[in-house]
Parts: C-alpha cells; structure tokens; sequence
C-alpha cells in the first residue's frame, strides 16, 4: 500500500542513486545516460512495490520532461544556427577578430579574452578548449609562462563564454529547470558574471607573464580561415541581430528562427548557387570544414540537428529521473527538515550552490548538478516569493561552472587531458570558475541584483 515517503527512506533511495551514478560516470567512465536510465528502472521497480499506479510513474516522467519541451526545440534551433553560422562566414569572423586581440606582452590576460569571445560565439566550453585552448596553450608554453596559469586562462575565458551564450545547451538547461526566459536569465546572470570576470581579467593581468610571442600559429589559423570563408564586419550582423532581439525582450525561439532566416538569406547572397538540398544537410547535419588545418577542421565541423540529439537525449533522461524524485516526493522529503530553516534569500541561495558543488563531487556530471537542485528548491524559491530568474542564476553559478574544477567530473577530467595539466594545478588558477558562486552568494546577501518574483497586478 502506498505511503508517504520517510526522510529517511528518502536520504536512503537518494544516496543510492547517487552512488550508482558516481561509480558508472566516475569510476567505469561511463555516458550518463544509461546510468541515469537503469536508475529510472530502479526507481519504477521500487515505486511499484511502494503502491504507486503506473499511471503516477508515466505522470512523473511527464511532469519531468515537460519542462524541457520547448528547450529541447530551442536545442535542435541552435544545432541548425551554428551550422549556418559557420557557413555564413560568422564563427570564423568571430574567431579572427578574436585573434587580433592578442598581446605578446598581456599574453594571459589576452588569452582569456579571446577564449571568453570565442565562447560565447561557439556556446561550447569543450571545443573551445580543445581547438583553439590547445593553440593558445602551445604559445604560452613557448613563451616559457606557467602552464597552470595559463590552463586557467583558457578555462575560465571557456566557461565564461559557455555561461553567456544563448547557443550554451548548459545555460539553456539552467533556464528551463527554473522555468526562466533564455535572455532574461542571460541578462540576470550579469549580477555575479560581470565582476567575475573583471576580477578574473585583472588576477590575470598581475599574474600573468609578458614577453616575446611567436604569432606563427595565429597568423597561420588566422590565413587559413580567411582563404576558405567569407571574413567580414558584416558577418556579425546576425549577432547584432539577437542583441537586438534580447533587447526588445523577444523570446528565444522567434529570436533564433529570425536568425536562421537572416543566415540562410546572408549564405544566398554570398553563394547564389547554394542548392536546397545542400542547405537542408547543412541544417540537419552541421558544416564540415575541409581546409589545410587540422584544429580549424576540428573546431569549425560542428553544428546541425543531428548534433543536439545527444544532449537532447541526456535531457531527457535525467528529467525523467527528476520527475519521478518528485512526483513521490523523495526530494522534498529530503529537503524538508532542510527548507524549513531557510528563512532568508541568502542562507537558501548559499545551500542550492552548495547542493550543485555536492552533486559536482558526487557524480561529477554537470548536468545533475543543475536539474536535481533546481527540482529541489524551486518550492522554496516560490514561497520565498523569488523570481525563477533568482534560481537560474545560482543553479548555473553553482552547477555548470564547478565541474571544471572536480578531477572526476566530466568537464574537469576532459580539460585536463585535452592540455595536459592536472585539474589540481589549474583550480587555483580558474578564477571565473571560482568568483562565480561567491559573488552568486553575495547577490543574496547584500539583495543586489536579486530577482524577486514580480506581483500580481489588481485589477
């Protein structure tokens, strides 16, 4: 028969799955995906000998991927954009403006502005570690600077760029867990990212070592994208376009269809006898680059439908998971004798960035870290009277930015091998990373830039 489930019973159901988790991600490497599935199965099989109908079991899978539903659409729009973005000459465009602003004698400051630039263009921390981090990372050790400081330059430039895209699938995740706008919770998330990435840029400055650059390898990447792509100012006219969208406060999707129009329309212009059929492979698999260098080749073959469904499909399963954690209140049951004792923004804001930390070191999967917390204390939120704007922020500043700094999270172990240096080296040194969540904490203690829910209007 079916009964409400214990604090204890729930503490117990929730260490285990997170020991599952924790073992297949961290200790046999394993895509989160399955994982996460066989827990759903463990979850269903107990929730059927606790009473539960298969009707609540299909409703909690339901309510939980509800709502990803429009950010999972928003997913497959951004996979199209970045491939017509390539081929429309504007990733490339982004990327040599980016290169110009590097400075032998700033060098590590320059490195991360240039990493932060081309982020945000790319809305992949990942690739932009591994194509132009690892250029960047080649000069700075033949300019004999600190391998660790510069690995710290790449990362936080990376992981700033991947928080403020809206091409980010972490900083779209981060908005439909809250139920927040896109480029609301954006612009919401300047509050703690500005001074993060000030503070950063000014560390890194003092620390940073300045002498003779070798600009070969720039110069080199910088010729090989201007030979095989159309390099132009006019190129960033579609990001000035979605600057002007978020301006006028338009919603994501009308944004990007407008930007998939004014692309497809700019790629036209510059090659009339672009086919349909071509396009439509562009669109639905991405832009394959075929030029003399291999880290442009692998930086620039990216994009297209087919590309998101990865990320869709861990979406998916990790929702279904926090749908059924719940719909049979575990997580609030948990949470409970916890929440009661947060009577302030600042104690509840510092325990859901902790709660994202914990699960980082738990898991180590930058996913969990943003849907499980934000499942958890979005009640609190509410009846605290926050704006889901509130709790975007701090999953993101709690979440996604800290798993570059575990040694068994994803993100952490894929940067150290990608440049070759310790995770424990380069964490002193990925300042962003670690500015974040401070100033995310600071918001809630002093309330500024802190997002309350706004007041129904009386009629």
């Amino acid at each position: 028969m079916k009964k409400k489930v214990s604090f204890t019973e729930s503490i117990v159901i929730l260490a285990i799955l997170l020991v599952i988790l924790g073992i297949s991600v961290i200790k046999f490497r394993l895509s989160p995906e399955v994982p996460v599935l066989f827990t759903v199965i463990l979850l269903t099989l107990w929730a059927e000998i606790r009473g539960f109908s298969w009707q609540d079991i299909q409703n909690g899978i339901k309510e939980g991927i509800g709502v990803a539903i429009i950010p999972i659409f928003i997913f497959l729009l951004i996979g199209a954009l970045i491939g017509s973005w390539i081929k429309a000459g504007i990733i490339p465009s982004i990327m040599v403006l980016g290169f110009k602003l590097i400075n032998g004698n700033f060098f590590v400051p320059s490195v991360f502005l240039v990493c932060s630039v081309i982020g945000i263009a790319i809305g992949s921390g990942f690739t932009t570690i591994s194509t132009v981090g690892i250029a960047l990372f080649g000069i700075g050790i033949s300019m004999k600077a600190n391998p660790a400081l510069v690995a710290g330059a790449i990362i936080s430039g990376a992981v700033f760029g991947d928080k403020m895209s809206p091409l980010s699938d972490s900083t779209n995740l981060s908005a439909a867990v809250a139920e927040s706008e896109l480029f609301a919770h954006i612009k919401n998330m300047m509050w703690s990212t500005i001074p993060s990435f000030i503070i950063s840029f000014i560390l890194f400055w003092i620390l940073g070592n300045s002498g003779q650059m070798d600009v070969s390898k720039i110069t080199q990447t910088s010729n090989v994208l201007q030979s095989h792509f159309f390099i132009s100012w006019w190129a960033l006219l579609p990001i000035a376009l979605m600057l002007f969208c978020a301006w006028r406060k338009i919603p994501a999707i009308p944004t990007l269809f407008i930007n998939i129009t004014a692309t497809v329309i700019m790629i036209l212009i510059e090659n009339p006898h672009e086919s349909v059929t071509s396009l439509n492979n562009l669109i639905m698999n991405g832009f394959v680059a075929k030029t003399s260098s291999a880290t442009v080749n692998t930086l620039l073959s990216r994009g297209g439908i087919s590309s998101m469904m990865g990320t869709v499909s861990l979406i998916i399963t990790t929702l279904s998971l926090g749908g059924l954690l719940m719909k049979f209140n575990i997580i609030q049951s948990a949470m409970e004798p916890l929440i009661k004792h947060l009577k302030k923004p600042a104690s509840l804001i510092t325990v859901t960035i902790l709660s994202g930390i914990s699960i980082n070191l738990f898991v180590g999967e930058q996913y969990l870290s943003v849907i499980l917390p934000g499942r958890a204390f979005k009640p609190a939120y509410t009846k605290m009277g926050l704006s889901p704007l509130a709790l975007s922020r701090v999953l993101e500043d709690g979440g996604s930015v800290i798993n570059y700094l575990i040694p068994w999270g994803v993100a952490g172990s894929f940067a150290a091998s990608t440049l070759g240096v310790p995770v424990l080296a380069f964490l002193p040194f990925t300042f962003f990373s670690l500015l974040s969540p401070l100033f995310s904490i600071l918001s809630g203690v002093t309330g500024i830039g802190l997002k309350w829910a706004e007041k129904p209007k009386q009629k």
